[in-house]
């Protein structure tokens, strides 16, 4: 099966966004230009927006709750997993100041960023009851579709179109970005954060979100290599293709140099290195044993 690419944009919203923004993230409008760029790639199947987009009471509001534990960035409550019928099951949540409320322009789109090249907008947060991070389910692992925590099952929606591979960029790195990637994977895509699209609450976690997305095979590429890889002609493509749906023979294992030297034969007119290091990486991500 060829490979299909999904690109998901995560939360680039108002309230995300400096200045004026009520959870500004520092950085935040910087990764507009290079997050159009990927929108506007034919690279990419299937392209995917989303929003953050509470109710007023969210459980993660600050606001909602007595003092004096409801500092926001500071305080943290017990959150009970009672979507699931399961409030013996809790986890501490932080909390954060009012954002992305349903029906104010926080809960919009940042100005700038091309919305048009979207085919598909996922909601979610919208259980006041908890927290959702990522885009495919909330922070217990839930999926609450309809009129729960999210409008769709996006990994139900990529994989009816054939996708493959998920490339995810927006806002934050360490919370929504993060979440949004680890539950990709474990849905079992093959899955790819492009750090130059991408900007943190706290900078110092990016680190950790790291060595977050090494423990469960996600890869941290940057943008220009992306671009270029889908701009390599369709023939070098379809080399990729070929050798991830390679059958294993007898005891002949992959190996990075063998490879790159078959790239290299077979594309006579020569591919930048770090394109063929990024066919390489997919190529061991995507199949155990090659060659």
């Amino acid at each position: 099966m060829a490979s299909k690419a999904a690109l998901i944009v995560v939360d680039m919203q108002k309230d995300f966004c400096p200045p004026g923004g009520s959870l500004a993230v520092t950085g935040a409008r910087e990764t507009i230009p290079l997050i159009n760029s990927l929108l506007a790639s034919p690279g990419f199947v299937v392209k995917v927006a989303t929003q953050d987009f509470h109710p007023k009471d969210h459980i993660s509001f600050a606001s909602n709750h007595p003092g004096p534990n409801n500092k926001p960035f500071e305080s943290f409550i017990k959150m009970k997993n009672l979507i699931a019928n399961k409030p013996d099951e809790t986890m501490m949540q932080r909390l954060w100041p009012d954002h992305c409320v349903q029906g104010t322009t926080g809960a919009d789109f940042v100005e700038g960023l091309d919305v048009k090249n979207v085919d598909v907008f996922v909601q979610k947060g919208m259980d006041s009851r908890v927290e959702m991070y990522s885009a495919f389910s909330d922070s217990f692992g839930n999926l609450t579709g309809g009129a729960g925590g999210v409008n769709l099952d996006l990994a139900k929606t990529l994989k009816e179109r054939g996708v493959t591979d998920v490339y995810v960029v927006g806002l934050a790195g360490d919370y929504c970005v993060k979440f949004t990637a680890l539950d990709a994977a474990k849905s079992g895509f093959e899955v790819f954060v492009i750090e130059d699209a991408q900007r943190c609450v706290d900078p110092d976690a990016w680190t950790e979100s790291g060595h977050d997305f090494a423990a469960h095979g996600v890869k941290v590429v940057a943008v220009n290599r992306i671009d270029e890889f889908y701009r390599q002609p369709s023939e070098l493509r379809y080399t990729y293709d070929l050798k991830r749906n390679v059958t294993p023979s007898g005891d002949k294992q992959f190996t990075t140099a063998s490879d790159y030297k078959i790239l290299y034969n077979d594309w006579p007119y020569g591919v930048e290195e770090a394109i063929t290091h990024l066919m390489v990486q997919k190529i061991e991500n995507s199949v155990a044993k090659m060659f």
